[in-house]
């Protein structure tokens, strides 16, 4: 939630008001959770903790759901011909797709009582319309279903994976995208060669790849990774590229390869999750 522009010295002082009293007015939703940026810090505070190991990770808050809100609520307040107009937009910020909700009043409406109306509006505006703003939630599981009922009647190939990854100012070992892309094949029912067998049983697709990791920004004790994932896949015996394909992906943690490898596995889920139902149709 963001404070309200104010558009004329009629307004003057407005914008925050409407903010909080849109904000007191919308917790009554259940469905929605509201973070107000200027608790920030404190919010911060906790993931860190969080983070740290030291609270249950059952009761740990979601980083990604705290620091990245899915919807950007703000909005513009003005004075029209002696009426109080309030416009409100709710921005998808993965989509960037925008809704758009406004209330007006006489100039001697009260605020609570427009923020009220506002608030009316944008709730039902976000239980009818949020799964058109908001970027759809994919676990690994649906993936692979997804994929398996998709291959259902034909011969899944046989694959190895060489996926060559490095974050730019450290060396590191662990492969986390290859790591990622051999679990989901495998769950979703392909059979994985390791790359030192690959002499001995002939594949039928090679999935090749590189990918890097590099610090992007820290806040407080956090640190935010970004990471781009590119691969491609070729058939084993004739060498034709049947796909190629790339992703970027953000992830935070306290520890700067962590959230490195962590932005790569994000990268590597969300390319196998488009990738993969293409071999069906090969």
């Amino acid at each position: 939630m963001f404070a309200f522009h104010e558009r004329g010295d009629e307004v003057a002082g407005y914008g925050p008001k409407i903010s909080d009293l849109l904000m007191a007015s919308m917790m009554a939703n259940p469905d929605i959770y509201l973070l107000d940026r200027a608790e920030m810090s404190k919010i911060l505070e906790e993931a860190e903790i969080n983070l740290s190991g030291m609270v249950n990770p059952s009761q740990a808050i979601q980083i990604g759901q705290l620091s990245g809100a899915q919807i950007f609520i703000t909005g513009s307040i003005m004075s029209v011909s002696d009426k109080i107009i309030i416009v409100a937009k709710i921005i998808g910020t993965e989509t960037s797709r925008v809704l758009g909700a406004s209330v007006k009043g006489s100039a001697d409406t009260d605020l609570d009582v427009l923020a009220e109306q506002l608030g009316e509006k944008i709730n039902s505006l976000i239980s009818a319309e949020g799964g058109n703003i908001i970027a759809s939630r994919q676990t690994q599981k649906d993936v692979t279903d997804r994929i398996q009922a998709q291959m259902k009647n034909q011969t899944k190939p046989t694959l190895i994976i060489a996926i060559q990854e490095r974050h730019l100012g450290r060396n590191t070992l662990d492969p986390a995208a290859e790591t990622e892309w051999i679990n989901i094949c495998q769950a979703a029912g392909f059979e994985v060669l390791g790359k030192q067998n690959a002499t001995k049983k002939k594949a039928d697709l090679l999935i090749e790849g590189e990918g890097f990791s590099e610090f992007a920004t820290r806040i407080k004790n956090l640190v935010s990774c970004k990471a781009r994932l590119e691969i491609k896949v070729t058939d084993a015996k004739t060498g034709k590229l049947i796909t190629a394909d790339r992703q970027v992906a953000i992830a935070v943690d306290l520890a700067e390869q962590i959230a490195g490898k962590t932005a790569l596995q994000k990268a590597a889920f969300q390319l196998a999750e488009r990738v993969l139902p293409r071999l069906a149709q090969r």
